[in-house]
Formats: C-alpha cells, sequence, structure tokens
C-alpha cells in the first residue's frame, strides 16, 4: 500500500473538522432542548431544577466558546487544501483526479460548516 499523500492528509483533515463542527451543533441543539425542558419543569417538581439548569447553561456556553476556534481552523485547513490542489493540478496528466475530487468535496462541505458557525 503507497503512502498517503498530502492532498490526502489534508483532505482528511478538512473532513475531520467538518464532522467535528456538526457534532458540536448537535451537542449544542440538546443542550439548548435540556434547557427549555428544564425550564418548562414545575418549580416544586424537582429540587435540582435551579441546580440543573445552571449546570446546563454552563454546558451550553462552553459548546458556543468552541466556535470561534473551530471557524478559525476549518479556514487554515481549507486555505491548506486549496495551496496542495494548485499543487496536484500542476502536475497535469499524473494528477489524481479522485483526490482532487475527494479534495473539493471537502471543501465545499467545510464551506457550508464555516457559515453554519458565522
Amino acid at each position: 500500500m503507497a503512502p498517503r499523500s498530502q492532498l490526502e492528509i489534508a483532505t482528511g483533515s478538512v473532513q475531520r473538522l467538518t464532522k467535528e463542527e456538526a457534532s458540536y451543533r448537535r451537542e449544542l441543539e440538546q443542550q439548548k432542548a435540556r434547557i427549555q425542558q428544564l425550564e418548562a419543569q414545575d418549580l416544586s417538581a424537582d429540587e435540582n431544577r435551579e441546580y440543573m439548569l445552571k449546570q446546563e447553561r454552563l454546558a451550553l456556553e462552553e459548546t458556543e466558546r468552541v466556535f470561534p476556534s473551530l471557524k478559525r481552523k476549518i479556514e487554515e485547513a481549507i486555505a491548506r487544501l486549496n495551496s496542495l490542489l494548485v499543487e496536484e493540478g500542476k502536475k497535469g496528466e499524473e494528477s489524481n483526479v479522485e483526490h482532487i475530487n475527494a479534495a473539493k468535496e471537502a471543501i465545499a462541505n467545510a464551506r457550508v460548516a464555516e457559515r453554519e458557525i458565522a
């Protein structure tokens, strides 16, 4: 098995960051839903309600703080992948079309994730 090219590695990095963003986005939505559920509960029904609300809000804030650095990492990974795409394109007929297409698809998905963060 041939070693992975820099283009493949960079494509994998962009794909991983895109999946990470999606995971944090799901986590954020779940936390918001738990907060709404706790807020809807009867005050007298649960003594721990206020404590749980506070903990969920802290977790929500923590998750929200991840997005700016994640966006920066995605931008950097896209820039690196774009430069590798240019290099691969210069190879002419020796370039690996399959890797180029995978890289372009990864960039497109990452751009969508990037817009979600904004």
